[in-house]
């Protein structure tokens, strides 16, 4: 698979994605700090999150992360603070990029985000809570470009869905990654394990790894992943780790990019770890936490949360009056994932409107008809 400036196979040394996300805290300058901290940790992609406060969530949609570490109670009121770039923006971002001969991802969060990102990005990266999101996969996959999918949150089911979506819709070229859910996920919930057990649901397929756990001074979960076979790597990237906002409190910076790409061919780790020898480094009872006993991906309770208010629902995009019909110009998709969900487009395409709707309203079952 063909990932930015590499070639990806199932014994490759991992693809590092350092996830900026919206950590620029909406200055430009600190965004292109960051792409330069990036390319100096050693990783192969600078990741943004493209999105509008107005087209990702509902005014009503609360928060499904640590509020104790971002203290913002409303996912509208959050993402409205780092919504400011632009694709002017983002193209700028993307030369330099360029310059520093680092791959340039974004992970688009609307419609309009997929179009203007296409042609200055080699592939795309799907977020977790958007794997059932299937009028967005369709058209994400009629780009013709590799996809990274995230499965956090997800079941087996899901991800079959969203896979055979995909493939429908013009991609072939599909990468999983193993992702938890929880921002921060602590150690017992990461599930490394889940790792394993996704390349034997999917041996066609490239695993990773997204990773939302506290990063420490020998980046054990990283390393961990890498040596169960993963062969992405994506994690949130900051300039300072001691900020609470946002995503900076579970992200690594520069140095713990230093540090993992310096251990993971480290071969007494491996030893130690898989192959039965006496463990002489305390971490070892760490790693052991971070993998777990799962066999089989599926969500475990601490992400109920995030699957409930991080996924999208079918959302009125204008208002309508009993009697209309849902259309894909009144309909959008939008968080939280309290109505209907959009992997019933198709079905709720067609049917009527049972009273009149507000705008922004978040469609439930009770409100359509089939007449």
């Amino acid at each position: 698979m063909q990932l930015g400036k590499r070639f990806i196979a199932k014994n490759s040394s991992p693809y590092v994605i350092a996830e900026i996300g919206v950590n620029h805290d909406g200055s430009f300058e600190k965004a292109k700090n960051l792409i330069y901290l990036a390319k100096a940790g050693g990783a192969d992609a600078a990741k943004f999150q493209c999105y509008k406060a107005n087209t990702l969530a509902c005014k009503n949609a609360p928060a499904y992360w640590n509020t104790s570490k971002e203290p913002t109670k409303s996912q509208y009121d959050l993402f409205q603070k780092y919504d400011n770039f632009g694709p002017k923006e983002y193209v700028a971002l993307a030369n330099y990029c360029k310059e520093l001969n680092i791959d340039f991802i974004a992970t688009p969060f609307d419609d309009a985000s997929i179009e203007f990102l296409d042609p200055i990005m080699p592939f795309y990266k799907i977020a977790s809570a958007d794997i059932t999101n299937l009028p967005f996969l369709r058209k994400i996959a009629k780009k013709n470009k590799p996809i990274i999918l995230s499965t956090g949150g997800s079941t087996i089911e899901e991800i079959d869905l969203a896979l055979k979506t995909l493939h429908i819709s013009g991609c072939k070229d599909i990468a999983l990654l193993h992702c938890i859910l929880n921002y921060p996920t602590k150690n017992k919930n990461a599930n490394l394990s889940m790792i394993s057990a996704l390349k034997n649901s999917y041996p066609d397929n490239l695993i990773g790894y997204s990773d939302h756990t506290l990063p420490c001074d020998s980046m054990v979960s990283l390393v961990t992943a890498v040596h169960l076979g993963a062969v992405i790597i994506e994690k949130h990237f900051t300039y300072d780790k001691s900020l609470t906002g946002n995503d900076h409190y579970h992200a690594m910076d520069k140095n713990d990019l230093n540090i993992f790409l310096s251990k993971i061919n480290h071969t007494n780790f491996s030893n130690e770890l898989f192959y039965g020898k006496k463990p002489i480094d305390p971490v070892v009872e760490k790693i052991k936490l971070l993998i777990g006993v799962a066999n089989k991906k599926k969500p475990i309770p601490s992400e109920s949360i995030s699957r409930l208010n991080a996924r999208r629902s079918i959302v009125l995009s204008k208002k309508i009056y009993a009697g209309e019909i849902f259309n894909e110009d009144n309909l959008t998709y939008k968080r939280p994932g309290t109505g209907i969900s959009p992997k019933y487009w198709d079905k709720v395409i067609g049917m009527k409107a049972l009273t009149d709707l507000e705008v922004d309203y978040i469609l439930q079952w009770q409100d359509t008809r089939n007449d």
